[in-house]
């Protein structure tokens, strides 16, 4: 082949070049947000500082609340980690607490529940 007719294809073998490391940093990207709250993310959160002990924080809300926590998910939202409990209570209509994985502050609840005496 002659390097003349290479020659108009240069610019597109260049941007090619070029947008290979936006497109690598795009799926890396891409992969940590999927790899959040999976165990191995919860894991890290958890030796880097970021987030309470998932013991802890379940011994504190079962101890407040009249009611049994039944699920718990951990994800991020806004850039912080946060842990959603659902409690049944005895009265069996179900409660939803969400609270700051870092801190435990209580962001919201929803549902009928009583706090323990």
């Amino acid at each position: 082949m002659r390097p003349g007719r290479l020659l108009p294809l240069l610019p597109l073998l260049s941007s090619l070049l070029l947008s290979a490391p936006m497109l690598a940093e795009a799926h890396d990207a891409s992969y940590q947000g999927a790899d959040q709250g999976t165990p191995r993310s919860a894991r890290a959160a958890l030796q880097a500082g970021e987030i309470r002990p998932l013991a802890e924080l379940l011994a504190g809300i079962e101890s407040r609340y009249d009611g049994r926590v039944i699920e718990t998910e951990l994800e991020r939202e806004h850039g912080r980690w946060i842990y959603e409990f659902k409690l049944l209570p005895p009265a069996g209509h179900l409660f939803v607490l969400t609270i700051d994985a870092a801190t435990g502050e209580v962001l919201r609840s929803r549902g009928p529940v009583r706090e323990r005496r």
